[in-house]
């Protein structure tokens, strides 16, 4: 094991004796990253990439195992089991403990064992779709490069409910049309920003920003749908992709979960890019041809 990765896992011991010794409340994702010294954009990936569940599933499944032993080995009323746990109440406690271990409380308490379980659920669908690949493969095929970015001005369309068909495409090429408008598109970047972690977002609420670096004098048109913003200083670890929706997903699995970890950086507190490197086909996501930008700043011990 790399000391990158213990000083990694140190960081996140703290989060996880933090949740331990704080089941009956409830606590943000920020309130969780802010322990662990990590940025609240990405907090969640580490979090996940090091114990294979998400902070939600995690602290759940905590709260529902310290309520097995309580009705197994205590005499305290379900409510006050519930309430001890984090639950916020008796009814929404028995919700949680019937999905989880297909039994009720009051009949685990009866019996005294668990049967049928969900426990070994498939936690993350997502993960059906990353191609097989060894750890060299990975490697060879993602190299990653450390690159620096000065201060840009921004041209953007927000997207909500993203994951709906078609919405972000839709942006793009509204943003495209507006490139072409004001003479920016010859010598666009074009590139986008995911707001939200999908793990943690519900689908519905989950944002995407489409944008273009403009020139600093650009002026804002209130007739226009598109937005500007700065984007500060920064150094990201890059690699390319070219392929499928597939090879991008086990592309920035891979940047997360093992390059990064396995570094001298942690992620910074900016959102990550994918910079389009074929504008001319960027609509067409059957094939993507993308650069793949994590924020990083060198690895703190705390």
């Amino acid at each position: 094991m790399s000391n990158n990765i213990q000083i990694y896992q140190k960081r996140n011991n703290a989060v996880i004796d933090y949740i331990s010794k704080h089941l009956d409340k409830s606590f943000s994702l920020e309130e969780l990253a802010a322990v662990a010294h990590f940025s609240s954009y990405h907090f969640h990936r580490i979090f996940v990439a090091l114990m294979g569940e998400s902070v939600n599933f995690y602290t759940n499944r905590l709260r529902l195992e310290k309520a097995a032993r309580l009705l197994k080995f205590s005499s305290d009323p379900i409510t006050q089991i519930a309430f001890s746990c984090g639950f916020s109440s008796a009814a929404t406690f028995s919700r949680s403990f019937k999905n989880y271990f297909e039994i009720s409380p009051s009949k685990y308490r009866k019996v005294g064992n668990v049967e049928n379980s969900k426990n070994c659920k498939e936690l993350f669908p997502m993960e059906q779709y990353l191609v097989p690949m060894s750890k060299e493969e990975k490697i060879a095929k993602f190299p990653v490069v450390i690159k620096g970015m000065e201060v840009r001005n921004v041209a953007y369309i927000r997207v909500l409910d993203s994951y709906r068909e078609g919405v972000v495409i839709e942006a793009f090429e509204k943003l495209v049309a507006w490139a072409k408008k004001e003479n920016l598109y010859n010598e666009a970047n074009f590139f986008g920003m995911s707001l939200d972690d999908p793990m943690v977002t519900p689908k519905e609420k989950y944002r995407y920003e489409v944008c273009l670096a403009v020139p600093a004098n650009m002026k804002v048109n209130a007739e226009d749908e598109v937005q500007f913003m700065q984007l500060p200083k920064c150094k990201y670890a890059t690699t390319k992709v070219s392929g499928n929706i597939n090879i991008v997903a086990t592309a920035t699995s891979y940047l997360f979960n093992e390059w990064l970890m396995n570094s001298p950086y942690e992620p910074d507190h900016q959102y990550g890019l994918e910079l389009f490197l074929d504008k001319e086909n960027m609509m067409d996501w059957s094939h993507f041809e993308l650069e793949l930008c994590i924020p990083i700043k060198s690895l703190k011990k705390y």
